[in-house]
């Protein structure tokens, strides 16, 4: 199984489809099963649910600072 695939394609899914992105706010166990259709221990999906919020994080970390750029005149 690649944890990583399942990230991405989550990932994907989740920035394309807005009631997945609240469920997965309320419960993201529940919304990576959903997605998925994969009913895994409870460790390994933990896995999952950690590296997409940790990728949620980067993303919106990135654009805020690109979003900085723009006050001091870089686009």
């Amino acid at each position: 199984m690649d944890i990583k695939k399942i990230i991405e394609d989550t990932l994907e899914k989740l920035q394309k489809d807005e009631s997945l992105k609240e469920l997965f706010l309320r419960d993201p166990v529940a919304a990576v099963e959903k997605i998925t259709g994969l009913d895994l221990p409870e460790d390994q999906i933990n896995g999952i649910v950690s590296g997409i919020k940790a990728k949620l994080t980067a993303d919106n970390i990135g654009g805020a600072i690109k979003g900085l750029g723009g006050l001091f005149g870089k686009k």
